[in-house]
């Protein structure tokens, strides 16, 4: 069964489906431009140190996002 998370939520090497981005208009612009879009499969890389950036591979862009931005996207898992 499926389960509503946080990208934030993921661990390293989970995959999981984007469903919603909550953030402003103009970020969510620039997400849509490096692939987040809903229904689009993304992985968690990992996950920097000392509470550092997360490495996400989605299509065949790897992109590194803030944690509180992470915190922001809902994901199917």
């Amino acid at each position: 069964m499926a389960n509503l998370s946080r990208l934030s939520n993921l661990t390293p090497g989970q995959t999981a489906t984007v469903q919603a981005i909550h953030v402003d208009t103009g970020f969510k612009f620039r997400l849509n431009a490096l692939g987040f879009r809903i229904g689009k499969p993304l992985e968690l890389i990992r996950i920097a140190p000392f509470n550092g950036p997360y490495h996400i591979k989605i299509g065949n862009t790897e992109v590194m996002l803030r944690q509180q931005d992470a915190k922001m996207i809902e994901v199917l898992m």
